[in-house]
């Protein structure tokens, strides 16, 4: 056991690359939809350092993203951690783009952003810099003129009378030829999603850091009840640890 009282030291972990990773995080099936989560958490459970979660995460962290989003035909966010977390276009490294063509798929995924108040602005670099035509996810209920501006700038999906169904929105993605779904946060979004029992997996890369403070959780609301989850590899990365879970069927 590493770590053991009386045990020997472990040694030097080995370092990870982009083609092991690539298959550790392989998708069985392209064809079935899939709902990724990718969050990067202290060991004290804070999912940001600073108010935002770059701060956590290191080189490994980051190529292991690159990986996740490799695999992935849409990467999902809420509104609020495109404000926090400063997105803008999403563009795949050259090498990630070839791997992507090589096996059929578009160079890049597509960006698609959740929001019920549809405060974004049309001008935000979210869309101002997107390689793809980003995706804004809203329901009926929401501005319709805010509607309308963002559709001036990415493709409007509409799911849900008066709250985002994330049901319907897995569904309508998949039907929009997008079923490998990587959400990359917030909290809340991760809540919806685990409310309604659509997350598949859960990938986390555990930072070696002690943060204390104030910062919330991975999941924030909800109600509470256990989910199993199994482990499907735990790959040390230095002292980061990627973790991997798939849902306990």
């Amino acid at each position: 056991m590493i770590g053991a009282e009386g045990s020997a030291p472990a040694g030097p972990a080995r370092p990870v690359d982009r083609a092991g990773l690539l298959v550790a995080y392989a998708l069985p099936d392209r064809e079935a939809p899939r709902v990724r989560m990718n969050f990067v958490m202290s060991l004290d459970g804070a999912v940001a350092l600073d108010g935002r979660s770059g701060g956590l995460g290191d080189d490994a962290d980051r190529l292991a993203m690159g990986v996740l989003r490799t695999l992935a035909d849409v990467v999902l966010v809420g509104a609020g951690t495109v404000r926090a977390e400063g997105y803008g276009g999403l563009r795949l490294r050259e090498e990630n783009a070839a791997w992507r063509r090589e096996h059929g798929l578009a160079d890049q995924p597509r960006l698609a952003v959740v929001s019920s108040a549809l405060d974004l602005d049309p001008g935000h670099p979210f869309f101002a810099d997107a390689v793809t035509r980003p995706i804004v996810v809203t329901h009926a209920a929401s501005d319709p003129v805010r509607r309308a501006a963002l559709a001036e700038v990415a493709e409007v999906l509409v799911c849900g009378g008066t709250a985002v169904d994330p049901i319907a929105m897995r569904e309508a993605l998949a039907a929009a030829g997008l079923p490998q779904i990587l959400c990359e946060g917030g909290p809340h979004l991760f809540a919806s999603l685990v409310e309604v029992d659509a997350v598949d997996e859960l990938c986390l890369s555990l930072s070696p850091l002690l943060v204390s403070g104030d910062a919330g959780r991975i999941i924030a609301g909800g109600h509470e009840h256990a989910r199993p989850m199994r482990l499907v590899h735990a790959i040390p990365a230095g002292d980061l640890l990627l973790l991997r879970y798939a849902r306990a069927r």
